[in-house]
């Protein structure tokens, strides 16, 4: 008998939630900074592990939500949580045990499924910091195993994987044999633009960026031409995108190039436009055309 479920993943912003499911799913589907609010969608990436398939279901980071965007990122991990099969509660060892993790491991009490909890970024750690982590995390309202990771060496994560597929429940596969996301390609590319943006900005910047692709094309075999239009909420976050000359987006431009190239396999012309769009974050047309929902 064959067993396949979703498993969503909630945690504090920054804990190592993305970079975990991309090691799982042994591809990129969900983009990687050191940055809050950087995954805005719950993004599903598919692990076969035997007879079990595991959805991973990437959650935005819980936070107390500011304005329309971040009220919907906080709806949709509630409704992730409420329909999925399992929960694993991913905790910074780094960082240690707060009072987010403690308000998130709270409110996992009142969802009725199991849960598993990851302390990520163990192989940052001494054996005495390790081991008073561990048992903060042992601590919390949560009642559910407790495992040591690091996602980014992949230290612990079989262990947990292993755990998470005898969580599942019985039933046929939910996703075709070698797919490893739901994500649209004009998605993924979008994310992958997104995620050149963050690397290369700060403050209020990041916070403020989204992506929308406009067209996708395929002239021929093994070429992909894209275009995609970078929303900033001033015009001030406009001249730093696009910087002195140009070198500013010219740069984001050739780094997310790259990234789409290696996930498409095909070679990539990419034409980049910055545009304002005052206070985005708070058009509910615009977020609905986004899939922030």
């Amino acid at each position: 008998m064959t067993r396949a479920g979703f498993v969503a993943l909630a945690g504090r912003p920054n804990v190592g939630k993305s970079t975990f499911v991309n090691a799982v799913v042994g591809q990129k589907v969900a983009i990687v900074s050191d940055k809050p609010q950087t995954t805005r969608r719950a993004i599903r990436g598919v692990h076969e592990s035997g007879d079990c398939q595991l959805i991973l279901v990437d959650l935005p980071g819980v936070q107390r939500p500011r304005d329309p965007l971040t009220s919907r990122m906080a709806r949709r991990v509630q409704q992730e949580l409420e329909d999925s099969d399992a929960a694993l509660l991913m905790l910074n060892g780094e960082q240690g045990i707060g009072p987010g993790d403690r308000f998130i491991a709270n409110a996992l009490t009142s969802v009725d499924i199991p849960v598993a909890i990851a302390v990520n970024k163990v192989d940052r750690l001494a054996r005495a910091q390790l081991l008073a982590v561990l048992q903060s995390a042992a601590d919390l309202a949560v009642d559910g195993d407790v495992f040591p990771i690091s996602a980014r060496n992949g230290s612990g994560v079989q262990a947990l994987v292993t755990h998470l597929a005898t969580l599942m429940p019985e039933g046929p596969h939910l996703f075709a044999p070698g797919e490893r996301s739901d994500q649209s390609s004009e998605l993924l590319i979008a994310e992958l633009v997104r995620e050149a943006v963050i690397r290369r900005t700060f403050q209020e910047v990041p916070h403020s960026v989204e992506v929308l692709v406009e067209d996708i094309e395929t002239p021929r075999p093994g070429l992909t031409r894209v275009r995609a239009l970078i929303w900033v909420e001033s015009d001030s976050q406009k001249g730093i995108l696009v910087g002195a000359h140009g070198r500013m987006v010219k740069a984001i431009g050739i780094a997310a190039r790259r990234e789409i190239e290696r996930e498409l396999g095909d070679q990539v012309h990419l034409d980049l436009s910055v545009r304002v769009r005052r206070d985005w974050r708070a058009d509910d047309g615009l977020l609905d055309r986004l899939g922030i929902t």
